[in-house]
């Protein structure tokens, strides 16, 4: 169990720390926060990693702001103090922050870009949500705009502004539109990726700054696979 957490801990990119805030780039397969799998959450490796850092004794303060899917990589924003989670929390849930994603689909959408409205119902059985093109009972509005910025040999890649932030969004609303996301069996991928992933990856988050009211940006490199890589090169 040791080893694990070791491994998991060494293994933390961190894109930004300061007092208040610790940005990570999350891996493909790690859960932000504790679930019914048992499995150490970013969380408690993020904890773990202050604690040694900083060589705090006790518990380690950390809030959860935002989650990312676990077949997901991507930022990761934590706070570091009980004075920034509050502000951050308002941030996310009024909409003041840019979150921009990248996604990887075999079907280009058409038009090569624009803006998705679905209304998303979600289904914990399934652990899915389903998109709908008008309101329906239980519905949450879900709003997107996407645009292709490269293509590949034989795949697509969206650059993609959340408006909204709904259970699976982006997964649900490409799917609806016939451009599921690669390794995305769930919402309709033809086939899976070795690592249990998919290609959804939180490219980049704009916020102002909790405490110091500075505006911030952070940007995070994609997981190293062919694929990815071909989409970050020039």
């Amino acid at each position: 169990m040791n080893n694990k957490q070791h491994s998991n801990k060494s293994n933390l990119q961190i894109l930004f720390e300061d007092n208040h805030l610790i940005v990570v780039n999350k891996r493909v397969g790690d859960i932000v926060q504790g679930d019914k799998t048992g499995d150490d959450p970013l969380s408690e490796m993020v904890k773990q990693y202050i604690k040694e850092k900083y060589n705090k004794p006790g518990n380690v303060y950390l809030g959860v702001v935002h989650r990312l899917d676990r077949p997901t990589s991507g930022i990761v924003l934590f706070a570091k103090t009980s004075k920034a989670l509050p502000r951050l929390n308002k941030m996310f849930a009024q909409g003041e922050t840019k979150k921009m994603y990248w996604a990887v689909v075999k079907n280009p959408p058409v038009p090569e870009s624009g803006t998705l409205t679905h209304w998303l119902v979600r289904n914990p059985k399934q652990n899915k949500s389903y998109a709908h093109t008008k309101e329906v009972p239980n519905s949450k509005k879900a709003v997107l705009d996407y645009k292709i910025i490269k293509k590949l040999d034989s795949y697509f890649l969206l650059e993609i502004d959340l408006k909204t932030g709904r259970h699976h969004q982006i997964r649900a609303q490409l799917a609806a539109i016939g451009c599921s996301i690669k390794g995305d069996l769930k919402y309709g991928a033809d086939r899976s990726n070795k690592d249990g992933g998919i290609h959804l990856h939180a490219r980049s988050l704009e916020i102002v700054h909790p405490v110091q009211k500075e505006p911030m940006s952070f940007l995070a490199p994609p997981p190293e696979d062919p694929v990815w890589s071909a989409c970050a090169s020039e």
